[in-house]
């Protein structure tokens, strides 16, 4: 799960999840900027999107061999981008051929309100991996016409036509990923991984006659194929070589051959070679065996996050988006870390959870802080700032877990400049300053609790299935705000100072609980427009969490709702209160988890986590017309340049920067364009 950043108004940064989203999601960041070198983390920005880039701190000091091993990796990654753009939508791959053409050869006049609103269009399309926002998962709408895109195609020669151009215009697959109650949520998202006319009811009946071998160790039916119907009849098309994304799968496994090579030792040797024989043969039990295996290879400088991994973007909850990410292990953040996997079995104990929902024994559960060096799928442009894995439950609770904090892309946020929305949004100048002073290392310390702590704690009941069956399109909401919630719960505790992560609990755990609740009841509303339901997972828990807390603590005032010169702001009052609220949240959602009890999980998103109030959205709108910051953000990669020997031998690996968003865009469409456009 992931926890996923999204440039929050630079009071809040998100949190997306990949322990298995978020994808990826928000929580307070201090506005305070570090001082840094003379290194400019902006790139530009469009639209709702504001382009950044990361450094790879450390890269000179490894080895050739650990530097060629990244590299590898990162090829491997950037191989299979297109698999991503197509499990989007069916005509992205398309679509994306087209635009690009046009981007690349048009020679006409480029100073046009017409070529700028095109221009937009493309950074988001680029953006989102396709031409549904990669939030909202609502269609990109274009401000240029039909008329005008047709003439952009004649003047490059470039090709669309019929459904592919019709769709980029019309109302059909509005919503990538549509949750909403009351609708078939299969049959009513655009996302590419069901065919057209594949519903709700297929999938659950499809998947609920298929039975795992061994009911103790679930396989994870699904995850690595699109469900079509052929004659009337259910059929998996299964991602592999030889099958669906066959050419680029190739091309990734012939990268992780080379990598596999270059393996720092036997362990994580044996890990990537389990990882390509999944890609070969599509097998299930081989994907568990490679994260057992992935899971136990702890030791050396590097390590990855290459597959069909989050289910975010399935609203069934099967399918895994692509994604990678490789890493470079940060030594001294992580040493000063390793306290909190060290004492996963004392937060376990502690917590406030039911005794029989409890794990008598935390095993594997490693943290790092890691510096990227490279990402592609599902977590580019858009990133997590956190990650915990594997997300099969079985593995977690007999093997461990792998979390891991984005320690460079976290410092690239927090230097990319403030928005000057926190003080708009504060209630008073004790909250200013104590997000100010202690903002950052709340919001560290929340990532690192919600990916180690929290995705590694509980249990489910004996006999219970897993949530993809039990709580459905509910799951990744109430996974992602369960360990939030383990997090809010810990943030408040003097054990953090006990362990020597902080020097002053209560103002951190204040500025964490101010920004959080500030996010999750107002500010991250910016994001919507008015009269949208909050539909995507990391949001959704972030406002059923506030809203329930501050709804439950009514009658004693702990969380206050004030109105001053016709603006509102949300003060806690009682922190201690608001602690036990979040404890007792906590052991419902653990509940809820372990019984599979879908009614109650139901009532609880529903109830507080979709709904907005109107009258605040509409003044947090206008509040915030002042600041010109993006609201969501995200990155071009590094670039890592091999040069060669006249025997082609690799001598060195240079990191260079892109200068610009489009033109890495244009770089990767053609170096790495090894998918068809129809599949």
């Amino acid at each position: 799960m992931k926890l996923k950043h999204i440039g929050m108004l630079a009071l809040v940064t998100g949190f997306m999840f990949s322990c298995g989203e978020d994808k990826k999601e928000d929580m307070a960041v201090s506005e305070k900027v570090e001082k840094t070198e003379d290194f400019d983390f902006n790139v530009e920005q469009f639209a709702d999107i504001k382009i950044l880039r990361y450094q790879i701190p450390g890269w000179e000091n490894l080895t050739l061999k650990e530097q060629k091993l990244a590299y590898y990796l990162t090829q491997a990654g950037l191989s299979g981008r297109d698999i991503m753009w197509d499990q989007n939508y069916r005509h992205n791959l398309k679509i994306r051929k087209a635009l690009e053409t046009i981007y690349a050869n048009y020679s006409g006049d480029k100073n046009t309100e017409d070529w700028k609103a095109f221009e937009t269009y493309v950074k988001r399309v680029w953006f989102s991996n396709g031409i549904h926002h990669h939030y909202s998962n609502d269609k990109l709408k274009p401000e240029f016409s039909s008329e005008y895109l047709k003439t952009l195609l004649a003047d490059t020669n470039a090709t669309l036509e019929g459904e592919a151009f019709e769709v980029i215009f019309n109302d059909k697959d509005s919503k990538k990923v549509n949750l909403s109650k009351g609708v078939d949520n299969v049959l009513m998202s655009a996302v590419n991984f069901y065919g057209p006319d594949v519903t709700t009811a297929d999938v659950e009946s499809f998947y609920g006659k298929m039975k795992s071998p061994n009911p103790k160790k679930p396989l994870s039916y699904g995850l690595n194929s699109q469900l079509v119907k052929e004659d009337g009849q259910l059929k998996e098309r299964v991602y592999k070589s030889g099958g669906l994304y066959g050419s680029a799968i190739d091309e990734i496994v012939k990268w992780l051959e080379l990598a596999q090579g270059v393996a720092e030792n036997k362990a994580q040797g044996d890990a990537i070679g389990l990882l390509i024989k999944y890609y070969t043969t599509g097998d299930l039990q081989t994907w568990d065996d490679y994260n057992v295996a992935w899971t136990a290879a702890t030791e050396g400088n590097i390590d990855y996050i290459n597959s069909f991994i989050e289910v975010y973007n399935d609203p069934a909850g099967y399918r895994g988006s692509y994604e990678t990410i490789v890493q470079i292990k940060d030594f001294d953040m992580s040493e000063k870390m390793s306290v909190l996997s060290e004492n996963a079995q004392w937060f376990e104990d502690n917590s406030s959870l039911l005794d029989e929902h409890k794990k008598d024994s935390v095993v594997g559960v490693t943290y790092k802080v890691v510096n990227v060096a490279g990402e592609a799928g599902d977590a580019s442009p858009s990133t997590p700032i956190g990650v915990n894995l594997p997300n099969a439950n079985w593995i977690r609770a007999a093997v461990g877990s792998k979390s891991v904090s984005l320690g460079n892309i976290i410092h690239a946020y927090n230097n990319a400049g403030s928005t000057g929305r926190l003080k708009e949004f504060v209630h008073d100048d004790e909250e200013y300053e104590l997000e100010e002073k202690y903002g950052q290392v709340a919001d560290k310390l929340h990532t690192a609790l919600h990916e180690v702590i929290g995705h590694a704690s509980g249990q489910l009941n004996p006999g219970v299935g897993e949530t993809k069956e039990t709580l459905k399109k509910y799951a990744s909401t109430l996974e992602e705000g369960r360990a939030d919630l383990v997090g809010l719960y810990y943030l408040y505790s003097p054990k953090l100072q006990e362990l020597g992560l902080v020097d002053d609990w209560k103002s951190v755990g204040k500025a964490a609980y101010d920004g959080y609740i500030r996010n999750g009841l107002m500010t991250q509303l910016i994001r919507l427009n008015l009269g949208d339901d909050v539909e995507e997972a990391h949001m959704v828990n972030r406002q059923w969490v506030s809203a329930w807390a501050y709804e439950k603590g009514k009658a004693d005032n702990v969380i206050e709702k004030v109105t001053r010169d016709g603006k509102t702001y949300f003060n806690i009052n009682d922190y201690e209160k608001l602690h036990d609220l979040f404890g007792q949240l906590l052991r419902e959602t653990q509940r809820i988890k372990s019984e599979g009890d879908y009614k109650a999980v139901e009532e609880l998103v529903e109830g507080y986590g979709v709904k907005v109030d109107q009258a605040i959205h509409a003044e947090v709108l206008e509040r915030n017309k002042q600041f010109t910051s993006a609201p969501y953000s995200g990155f071009v990669n590094p670039v890592l340049v091999a040069e060669k020997d006249d025997n082609g031998e690799i001598t060195a690996i240079n990191v260079t920067q892109p200068t610009t968003f489009e033109g890495q865009m244009l770089r990767y469409g053609k170096d790495y364009g090894f998918l068809p456009s129809e599949n």
